[in-house]
């Protein structure tokens, strides 16, 4: 049955990727082949200016975080079954009608998405990686190695968020009991170092333990067991406690469209729409889910350098700078979840264009983020005691952000998921988010070494991006004009 289940799933899922991006689905994992190979070839000219160690916290840290997007589909379990999506709907929704049950489908959903972005994503990459071997200087056991500890970062970050999803489902105390307890772990495990902190991040004490790292490999074979065994509870636990009946709700609200109207006036001639957005936002619960998403990542990927620099005692020298660059690339995120909230079939009955509901998501989606990215940065700077960066690590947090969310807006506009599924769309979105990621990176590390040059290179970059940001925006209307809702 299991089998089945998971086969039509699959199928399921491929279709619907196809549905956005017709056969040009397939080009997707040949670009990230493609990258993977390119990056590993100028991998000498990189290591110049970084260090392994970096370069390999980084990648693990991308899969742990790629496993928390991927595995939050448990927040659409209620959606699922209360609206139908377009002219169709998903297996997931439907164990009243066939001898199926909730736990069945979730725990498919689970194996689907894990194998659906292992070979789509993850294997390519390695693929990439083991043909520039020759070139790069490394073994192809020492890649095999890599990607163990990638699957092991990325089914971690996974189960984190299926467990966290579920839980918001079925209960908000315990969903944010369950985020709040990851985070003080975070803290006691790290900060205070209470406990071991190997038992959080085993993947990557798997990985620092093996070639071309170390040589202790029965404490590798440890630490995978541990992420294995870390990664089966949280699942089993979210199979558990998956809803066994979802039931349509019918819940009233306050008349608070013209009180948000008023709230929001300073977006000028936006301010319904922008408004309208922020009650959409109440009324569907998403800012919970944005939270989990955007805040617990932010959480991880700091306490991940100190634990390398502190709890493995390799030095990785990620500073205020380049968490302020981090926070900005990773925000898209949010904009992702603001084209997730509902359909927009409707806009077409409204005097809208498709430009104007983008333009006004792109402000929401400053007011959402900008406060919380701010906080970070600064109590990063306070942690570290790099005040005196705070300044350059502000403007390149604010710069960042603004250009990949007006980068992803112009590729994207509306349909930010299926769209980037798009051989054209992906490959621009990789060059136009890779190449200013890898120059601020490289620069932020140098920033003690050389501050004079390296802060004014960064300002140099940051200048480029605000042009670019200006030129994107200005062609969202041209790009979009022509677009209706329903595609």
């Amino acid at each position: 049955m299991m089998w089945t289940l998971l086969k039509l799933m699959l199928k399921e899922e491929l279709r619907t990727h196809i549905t956005y991006s017709g056969k040009r689905f397939w080009t997707f994992p040949v670009i990230v082949f493609l990258f993977s190979m390119v990056f590993g070839i100028s991998m000498k000219r990189l290591l110049v200016e970084t260090t392994l160690d970096q370069l390999t916290l980084l990648a693990l840290a991308s899969a742990f975080l790629y496993g928390i997007s991927v595995g939050s589909f448990g927040f659409m379990g209620r959606q699922f079954v209360e609206k139908r999506f377009g002219t169709r709907n998903y297996l997931v929704a439907t164990p009243s009608l066939l001898p199926l049950t909730y736990r069945q489908t979730f725990l498919g959903l689970y194996i689907r998405d894990s194998l659906f972005y292992l070979l789509l994503v993850l294997a390519p990459a390695i693929a990439g990686l083991m043909v520039s071997a020759p070139i790069a200087g490394f073994k192809i056991t020492s890649i095999l190695l890599f990607f163990v500890a990638a699957i092991l970062s990325f089914q971690l970050g996974t189960s984190i968020s299926f467990l966290g999803s579920v839980l918001y489902n079925r209960n908000m105390l315990a969903f944010l009991a369950f985020t709040s307890g990851l985070i003080l772990l975070v803290f006691f495990g790290g900060a205070l170092s209470m406990f071991d902190v190997e038992i959080l991040l085993p993947a990557l004490k798997f990985e620092f333990s093996v070639a071309p790292f170390g040589s202790d490999y029965t404490g590798a074979l440890m630490m995978a067991l541990l992420s294995v065994g870390e990664t089966a509870i949280m699942t089993g636990l979210s199979v558990m406690l998956v809803k066994l009946h979802f039931t349509v709700r019918d819940i009233r609200h306050d008349q608070i469209l013209p009180r948000y109207i008023e709230r929001f006036a300073i977006t000028g001639s936006y301010k319904e729409v922008v408004g309208k957005e922020f009650v959409d936002l109440k009324r569907s619960g998403t800012v919970g889910k944005m939270f989990f998403s955007f805040v617990l990542p932010l959480v991880f990927l700091s306490f991940t350098s100190w634990f390398v620099n502190t709890g493995l005692g390799i030095e990785v020298g990620f500073n205020t700078v380049f968490y302020g660059a981090m926070v900005g690339f990773l925000g898209v995120l949010l904009y992702s979840w603001l084209n997730n909230v509902d359909g927009t079939d409707y806009y077409s009955l409204l005097p809208l264009t498709v430009p104007q509901v983008i333009r006004s998501r792109l402000r929401v989606f400053l007011v959402l983020t900008l406060w919380i990215s701010t906080i970070f940065v600064v109590g990063i700077a306070i942690l570290n005691n790099e005040i005196d960066l705070l300044w350059l690590a502000l403007i390149v947090m604010v710069v960042t952000s603004i250009y990949m969310v007006v980068m992803t807006a112009y590729l994207t506009g509306l349909r930010t998921n299926s769209f980037l599924f798009d051989m054209g769309i992906m490959g621009r979105f990789a060059i136009m988010s890779f190449l200013p990621d890898v120059c601020l990176t490289i620069l932020s590390f140098t920033i003690r070494s050389n501050p004079i040059f390296s802060a004014g290179s960064i300002l140099l970059v940051l200048a480029i991006l605000i042009g670019a940001t200006v030129i994107l925006y200005r062609g969202i209307e041209d790009k979009w004009r022509r677009t209706g809702f329903d595609v």
